[in-house]
């Protein structure tokens, strides 16, 4: 039967997600998902629905033009499985600018004359749509490319649509739109929750950001932690023009301390500093933990605020650093009232009062790391959840606006790094912001998020956990 059905191979080099898109469609579990490159190296086929409609979809292994011959087999294989696929879903990194090496094999895949889709993986916010647009220079028309997040499950449904729509008809053929929007009788099925609602993989590594204007004392807190110095120290504002990087084992786990450049007023930055902006940037997209380094000797400042905005920005754990604080004889209270005014959105982070030059407080500083790290990673399980939520609106019931009866059906986190928890309910649009504040300091008081921003959403029944709208953030 399987040679009736049309083929779908998903062809792109290692690490790019398509072993997850796979078990996405699948709907199973069943190619093997890995940080590490090169994970997938035979071909995997399973039969999948495409909302009601069979097909048969193929995943490569990973194609990497190197002299490996592992890797060589690999990518030969990869194109044979192309030649003989009726669609083409060729996937790249999003989180990347587009390689010349992308390009070379899209027009290969593209001179075989089948239905391709170039799929752009890891747009995990509305922010980084905007890299999408780099990708039109392959030349493909817009109705075929896709940008996409499996992980965060955001413009799947778009892409499942195409593929509907390339596969042949079902005797008893269904409207897409019914299918996607079929109005079953709402049940709780905790078991589906726990396993399909939630993805996270297991990670052995942090990986810490250390951020702040320029002569703050970045550098000095992470020879401190460090034990070593690693990164060349300097009075001159600035001295730091790329980013550091220095990976440690710390209790088994591998830690990567990013030192990152000094960030300057965007007026001031020149040249390489500008460049080395870039550089923080985009650090700070494949960053856990972020370390806000302050300076307890001078005052806050506007652009303190802004670089901590790029925290709140990028969902990061946080751990504010107050350094340098033996050359200031002023209580930590008053530091930390300031702090906490000027630094509203990051009410969560703890702050810890350093010295770099004397190693105050490096050890605790260390200890808040592993500890805050382990908040943002956490998973709530549903039952625990649920009844944290009901207690909640038992203490503070959910409001009626204009007389509307709002029912929460259940809560389920489907996502760490950091939590995200979804609330599925009857009317989830007339669910107000203030609310969702209210639950997000009861899981606090209830739960360990220290150092942790929490995101709470609100869906219908019907509905994608995560979908193409920006995930709501207080």
């Amino acid at each position: 039967m399987n040679e009736e059905l049309l083929k779908i191979a998903l062809i792109g080099q290692p690490n790019v997600g398509k072993s997850s898109l796979f078990n996405r469609i699948a709907q199973e579990k069943i190619a093997i998902v890995s940080d590490l490159a090169g994970t997938t190296r035979d071909i995997r086929k399973q039969v999948v629905e495409v909302l009601d409609k069979k097909a048969l979809m193929l995943d490569t292994g990973g194609i990497d033009e190197t002299n490996d011959a592992i890797f060589s087999h690999v990518k030969r294989k990869a194109i044979e499985t192309a030649k003989e696929a009726d669609i083409i879903l060729f996937m790249v990194d999003g989180k990347k600018i587009p390689d010349d090496k992308d390009k070379e094999l899209f027009y290969e895949l593209q001179d075989l004359g089948k239905s391709l889709a170039l799929v752009i993986n890891k747009i995990d916010n509305d922010k980084e749509k905007e890299r999408v647009w780099d990708f039109y220079e392959f030349g493909i028309d817009e109705e075929n490319l896709f940008g996409i997040s499996v992980s965060h499950n955001r413009g799947t449904k778009s892409l499942i649509e195409w593929l509907y729509n390339k596969l042949p008809e079902n005797p008893e053929h269904m409207n897409v739109n019914e299918v996607l929007d079929d109005d079953e009788e709402f049940e709780y099925d905790e078991e589906y929750v726990e396993s399909e609602h939630f993805e996270e993989l297991e990670s052995n590594e942090i990986n810490i950001a250390i951020i702040g204007r320029v002569n703050v004392g970045k550098s000095s807190t992470l020879n401190a932690l460090l034990g070593q110095e690693r990164s060349v120290v300097s009075n001159i504002a600035g001295t730091t023009i790329d980013p550091v990087d220095e990976t440690i084992e710390i209790d088994g786990k591998k830690v990567t301390f990013v030192d990152t450049a000094g960030l300057r007023r965007k007026g001031k930055i020149e040249g390489i500093e500008k460049y080395a902006l870039m550089r923080t940037r985009t650090m700070l997209t494949k960053a856990n933990v972020a370390l806000l380094v302050l300076d307890a000797s001078d005052s806050l400042t506007e652009l303190d605020e802004k670089i901590a905005g790029l925290v709140d920005e990028f969902g990061l754990a946080t751990i504010i650093v107050l350094n340098k604080w033996d050359e200031n004889q002023e209580t930590f209270e008053k530091f930390e009232e300031e702090i906490r005014r000027r630094f509203r959105f990051l009410y969560f982070a703890p702050i810890i009062a350093t010295s770099a030059k004397t190693g105050r407080s490096i050890d605790r500083l260390k200890k808040k790391i592993f500890e805050v790290y382990d908040n943002y990673t956490q998973r709530i399980s549903t039952s625990k959840l649920n009844k944290v939520i009901e207690e909640a609106t038992i203490r503070h019931s959910l409001p009626s606006p204009n007389g509307a009866y709002l029912r929460i059906y259940y809560a389920t986190q489907f996502q760490s790094k950091p939590p995200r928890v979804a609330l599925i309910m009857n009317k989830p649009n007339l669910l107000h912001f203030s609310y969702k504040r209210y639950l997000i300091n009861f899981l606090r008081e209830n739960f360990n998020f220290e150092g942790t921003p929490i995101h709470i959403i609100a869906r219908g029944k019907k509905d994608n956990l995560v979908d193409d709208e920006v995930l709501d953030q207080i």
